[in-house]
């Protein structure tokens, strides 16, 4: 993995890049003072102790009190999972002081980019109580397994239109499996009958999908899959349970 993708990855974590550079400096280098960080990274000396003092805030790095103040970084898991544990605390905050809203149906919402529809799916996954329906190609399938595995356990009713086998079909035991033809990049998503996602992911930040919680929308798109299920069912197309 090249750097800039380690420093963008690190701003994932609340670090500006220029905190990040720092950060990977530390990391690379082990103890040193804002002199040394300045003179290895090319950043202003002025710049370098702003950012020691944020990365100390934010719980990135450790000040070693001395003649010389020296800094070194928090060991790069430790300082994921207190970020990840503390935003787990927020979220937890969030979700119940918030103020409520009115329900109502969703109308239609575009996603765009690859990884929010990634997001959308698996977040359209958990939130399922009673059944889906995915039609997707094998290589989607298999980066969902852990979260349809979860599914299955749940006994909430799992119907997949694929095509092609898993590695391990001993994990999705209990689905039920229409294997026909090639899927592409469509993807095809109805949870509980109340939502709908659908659309191109092909992996780029081009990509876009449809959501929505319409009631006639998703009344002609479980036809619509139906009549695909029959037509795989009238081609020989395997099933498996």
């Amino acid at each position: 993995m090249d750097e800039n993708t380690i420093l963008e990855k690190l701003g994932n974590f609340g670090l500006t890049r220029q905190e990040a550079n720092i950060y990977l400096c530390l990391f690379r280098q082990g103890e040193q003072n804002g002199y040394e960080v300045a003179k290895y990274t090319g950043i202003s000396r002025s710049n370098v102790y702003s950012g020691l003092s944020a990365l100390t805030d934010k719980g990135a790095a450790y000040l070693i009190e001395g003649s010389s103040s020296k800094y070194m970084a928090v060991p790069i898991d430790e300082f994921c999972e207190n970020k990840i544990r503390n935003l787990n605390k927020e979220k937890e905050y969030l979700v119940e002081h918030i103020p409520s809203v009115k329900e109502k149906e969703i109308g239609y919402i575009t996603i765009s980019g690859s990884q929010n529809i990634w997001d959308k799916m698996i977040s359209m996954i958990k939130e399922a109580e009673k059944r889906i329906y995915l039609s997707a190609s094998i290589n989607v399938i298999e980066k969902l397994q852990d979260e349809l595995f979860q599914v299955v356990q749940n006994g909430i009713k799992l119907v997949l239109i694929t095509d092609g086998g898993l590695k391990n079909p001993e994990n999705l035991r209990g689905s039920i499996w229409y294997n026909g033809s090639a899927r592409e990049n469509n993807i095809r998503l109805i949870a509980d009958s109340e939502y709908a996602l659908t659309g191109e992911l092909t992996g780029r930040k081009e990509d876009t999908c449809l959501y929505t919680g319409q009631k006639n929308f998703i009344t002609v798109f479980k036809e619509s899959l139906r009549n695909e299920i029959e037509l795989i069912q009238l081609q020989g197309g395997k099933i498996y349970e």
